[in-house]
């Protein structure tokens, strides 16, 4: 797994923990709330990317922000997607120009 993957989940780990602790919610009650083990909210708040992803959005439920899930893969934020249609684009247009000269021999008879 990146490097940059592993960081991120560490970040999103340590936040919900952060989140856990500011409701000063103890680990046994919050992962009981989420239908895990405790070991399990462990890992999860580590960043352990083995975690399934239900736990994650299990935390975030919780923490009143579970409707930020949707908008991470929003097709209108994803850049790389949008680039690669524009490049398509672009290659259309220069396939489709045809010069003026060309038109006009197409039209002699």
């Amino acid at each position: 797994m990146p490097h940059l993957v592993l960081a991120q989940l560490r970040e999103l780990g340590a936040r919900l923990q952060i989140a856990r602790k500011r409701r000063r919610e103890a680990r046994r009650l919050w992962a009981q709330r989420m239908g895990i083990t405790e070991p399990t909210l462990a890992r999860l708040e580590k960043g352990d990317p083995t975690v399934s992803m239900g736990a994650y959005a299990m935390a975030l439920w919780l923490m009143g922000r579970v409707q930020a899930l949707p908008e991470l893969a929003d097709p209108r934020l994803d850049q790389a997607a949008l680039e690669n249609e524009i490049r398509t684009a672009q290659q259309r247009t220069k396939r489709k120009a045809v010069s003026l000269s060309e038109q006009l021999g197409r039209l002699a008879p």
